[in-house]
């Protein structure tokens, strides 16, 4: 898979190559954002220690805590609930339970190991085996049977990140939904080389079920026709006429807790210090993985310590220098299980929510060419605040001069990457935001994402054209306004 490191091909936005201003121009508050800071903070947030950060574990809580002492010391004062610095919320987990069954006629199928299951749902099968060619979906003998065919890469598009991880969802779009549609039963995939080499990493993903909030309809289990994977080795079974598969899927709901960390720099200005500058980022990532290799630690070291360590630069420096305005930095929980921390919020916010101005949102802002980074949000449909973009645009040409990618906010673009981070919550909700990252990279959600990979003179950067953005916000006299017609193609 190739990613893009060098952002100077056609239909990239080179934003206006002007000499940088010198460091007297900026704020002087902006010395305030150190790389030795960002260095030894990221050593510390991405070490083993924290074991990969995972929602919902005793991991992702201690580096919480971690963060609150680090606001602390940041000078930020407690923004959460109950004069905290913690707004606590519950997730709800929906797991396939050890109880289940997956057999072919008396055959048994261990779960994860002979037997993978991408979807999280209750089902029960007793249904004759049918194999197919993948060109002979039209067959007139589908409705009842379980379905199974040969997995392929055959017009499939794996210029993708994780293609590893998103080959089963990708099959799954392709041939299983046609097929249930035509009333199969179950589909059966019997493994190529690539799902073979993925086979332990779903397996270390798919065992962990679904997340959601409570109330949320994904919360609810619901009975689904099973989407299946066998070893390639199962391929002279499934195509022998007579065999039936059974399947009896249940799933176990659990509880919880995980956490937002929110702190407060407050604002000089005795009316526009009632009103906040969002900085989020979010604190979990994958923890730890049972994969083959020397590494099961996922560390996250730009996904997303590089943000959250930014952030507690950007916070000195408004404690060093207040703006007219608050700012009120989130790292939200549970960001990889699906938004959940930054849903959290927006939905029971700590502050008043009218008095969100903006949210100025980052997530992996460490790595790819030093000189070259993106703004989601800046082109229709993601932006939702043309105001908001000018400003941060403003901000890049007086601080970093970063070369912009705009392909990203492209919604034909394969990643959808705009919707895949903390601002969308508040975007969706009203509020102008914009998304700070230096994109995708091979070690993303992977063991080799640490901190000896990390260029954290890029997070230093991306970090002063943060803070850049929100300390023009922090002092206009005006708010940004929202675009009326804000749409987003999904």
């Amino acid at each position: 898979m190739k990613y893009q490191n060098s952002l100077s091909a056609p239909g990239l936005l080179l934003v206006l190559l002007l000499t940088q201003p010198a460091a007297a121009q900026l704020p002087p508050a902006a010395a305030s954002i150190r790389n030795t800071d960002i260095r030894t903070d990221i050593y510390a947030m991405a070490a083993d220690h924290f074991r990969g950060r995972e929602a919902g574990t005793p991991d992702e809580l201690k580096a919480a805590a971690w963060l609150a002492e680090k606001a602390k010391a940041a000078g930020l004062s407690p923004g959460g609930d109950d004069g905290t610095y913690f707004q606590y919320f519950s997730m709800w987990r929906n797991r396939i339970s050890a109880s289940s069954t997956v057999t072919i006629d008396d055959h048994p199928l261990p779960l994860w190991t002979e037997v993978l299951l991408p979807q999280t749902a209750t089902a029960t099968v007793n249904a004759p085996i049918l194999f197919i060619d993948k060109a002979d979906t039209d067959r007139a003998d589908i409705k009842g049977k379980a379905i199974a065919l040969l997995a392929s890469t055959e017009g499939i598009n794996l210029q993708v990140s994780l293609p590893l991880r998103r080959y089963p969802t990708l099959l799954a779009r392709k041939y299983a939904a046609g097929l249930l549609a035509k009333g199969a039963v179950a589909v059966i995939f019997i493994a190529d080389s690539l799902a073979e080499a993925g086979w332990a990493l779903n397996a270390a993903y798919f065992d962990h079920g679904t997340y959601a909030l409570e109330g949320d309809p994904t919360e609810k289990v619901v009975e689904r026709a099973p989407v299946l994977w066998l070893h390639g080795s199962a391929a002279d079974l499934v195509k022998a006429p007579g065999h039936t598969l059974k399947v009896e899927l249940r799933v176990e709901h659990f509880e919880y807790p995980s956490v937002n960390v929110i702190g407060i720099a407050k604002g000089k200005d005795p009316v526009l210090s009632k009103e906040y500058i969002v900085f989020s980022g979010h604190h979990d990532h994958d923890g730890v993985r049972h994969i083959p290799g020397t590494d099961s630690i996922f560390n996250g070291a730009d996904d997303n310590a590089s943000v959250s360590v930014a952030l507690l630069a950007i916070a000195r420096a408004f404690h060093r220098q207040p703006g007219r305005r608050s700012a009120l930095f989130i790292w939200h929980g549970a960001e990889e299980r699906g938004l959940l921390g930054s849903r959290w919020f927006v939905a029971y916010p700590t502050v008043p929510r009218s008095s969100l101005v903006a949210v100025l949102n980052g997530d992996m802002i460490g790595r790819n060419s030093p000189d070259s980074a993106a703004l989601l949000g800046s082109l229709p449909p993601h932006r939702n605040s043309r105001d908001l973009v000018a400003i941060g645009l403003a901000a890049n040409k007086e601080g970093p001069h970063f070369l912009l990618d705009t392909t990203y906010d492209n919604p034909a673009h394969i990643e959808g990457w705009y919707f895949r981070s903390d601002h969308l919550p508040y975007a969706r909700a009203g509020i102008p935001a914009l998304f700070f990252t230096s994109l995708l990279h091979p070690d993303y959600h992977t063991p080799r994402d640490e901190a000896a990979r990390i260029d954290t003179e890029k997070i230093t950067h991306m970090a002063i054209w943060m803070y850049l953005t929100g300390w023009k916000l922090a002092n206009n006299d005006g708010r940004p306004a929202a675009d009326p017609d804000f749409k987003l193609e999904r």
